[in-house]
C-alpha cells in the first residue's frame, strides 16, 4: 500500500559521485536540494537518481560531456524519464511510479521497457531512487531549463531531411548538406527535431561545419515519443529561431516521424518481451 510522498535532504557528495546522463546536460544541478519518493508518479522529463542493477543492452552511459561512460552494477545515475520507440531497439514507456524499470537509452532516458528487437539484448535494469527536487521541493523537469520559447522560426530559410526510421541514414545527409553549405560560406545551423536525447548527431554536424547545433532536448524534452504535432511544431520553432537569432543564415533540420506520438501498431517491429 503506497504511504505518500517522501521528501528527503539530497546529500551532495552522492550527487557529485552519480554519472549524470546526457538528457541532463541542461539542468543546473545545483538547484537539486531534495530526493523525493514514495507515491509519485513521474512524468517524461523528470530527473531521477537511479541505481543500476543489471547491465543489459546498455553497458556505458553517454554522460553530459559527451563522454561514454563504463556502468558497473551499483552505480548511482541522474537520468530523465522519458518515452522511446526505436525499432532496431526497444520501445518504451514511463510507468506510474518509481518501480524498478529499465535504462532504455545510453544517452540517459529511464522507462520501462514494453517491447525489444528480437535482435537486441534485454534492456539494462535500473531501480529509481528518487526524483530530484529543487529547494522548494518541486520535482526538477528537463521542461523548467528548456530555451525560451519562439513562436516562429524567423523566416529562415529551412531545409528538412525526413526520414520514417532510425538508421535511414537521415543524419549522414544532413551532415553532407552541412557540410556543403559551409564550404560555400553560408553560416548553417542544425537542429534535430524530433528522437530520443543522444549527442552524437549534434555533434557530427558540428564537425561538418555548423556554426550552432540543438536538439529537442534544449526544447525541453528527453524524447519525442508521445509528443503530438502541436508539441512538435513548437520545438521546431523554439529551435529554429534559437538558430536564427545566433546566426545562422540557414537551418538544417532533421525528423523522424516514428519518433513522435505513440501508435501500438509501432510494436509490430519488435519481436519480444522485455520480460522475455
Amino acid at each position: 500500500m503506497k504511504t505518500g510522498k517522501c521528501l528527503n535532504d539530497l546529500d551532495r557528495a552522492r550527487l557529485a559521485r552519480a554519472k549524470k546522463a546526457y538528457t541532463t546536460r541542461r539542468v543546473a544541478l545545483d538547484d537539486a536540494r531534495h530526493l523525493i519518493s514514495g507515491a509519485v508518479s513521474p512524468r517524461p522529463g523528470d530527473l531521477v537518481l537511479a541505481r543500476i542493477d543489471q547491465l543489459g543492452h546498455h553497458t556505458k552511459l553517454e554522460l553530459r560531456s559527451g563522454r561514454r561512460a563504463q556502468m558497473y552494477p551499483g552505480d548511482e545515475i541522474v537520468a530523465s524519464f522519458g518515452n522511446r520507440y526505436a525499432p532496431d531497439q526497444f520501445e518504451a514507456l514511463v510507468g506510474p511510479d518509481l518501480a524498478p524499470c529499465h535504462l532504455a537509452a545510453a544517452g540517459g532516458i529511464a522507462a520501462s521497457v514494453t517491447a525489444r528487437h528480437d535482435k537486441t539484448r534485454k534492456p539494462t535494469r535500473i531501480t529509481p531512487l528518487g526524483l530530484l527536487g529543487n529547494g522548494d521541493g518541486e520535482i526538477m523537469n528537463l521542461a523548467d531549463y528548456a530555451l525560451e520559447p519562439r513562436a516562429t522560426a524567423h523566416a529562415l530559410p529551412t531545409i528538412a531531411v525526413v526520414g520514417t526510421a532510425m538508421n535511414a541514414g537521415k543524419t549522414a545527409v544532413a551532415e553532407s548538406i552541412v557540410k556543403g553549405l559551409d564550404g560555400a560560406g553560408v553560416a548553417v545551423g542544425a537542429a534535430k527535431i524530433t528522437g530520443t536525447g543522444a549527442g552524437g548527431d549534434p555533434w557530427r554536424m558540428i564537425d561538418a561545419g555548423a556554426i550552432e547545433v540543438l536538439d529537442f532536448t534544449d526544447a525541453g524534452h528527453a524524447s519525442t515519443y508521445g509528443l503530438g504535432p502541436r508539441q512538435v511544431l513548437a520545438v521546431f520553432g523554439t529551435l529554429v529561431g534559437h538558430l536564427a537569432e545566433r546566426g545562422a543564415q540557414v537551418a538544417v533540420i532533421e525528423i523522424d516521424r516514428k519518433s513522435t506520438r505513440l501508435n501500438s501498431s509501432h510494436t509490430d517491429i519488435s519481436r519480444m518481451p522485455s520480460s522475455a
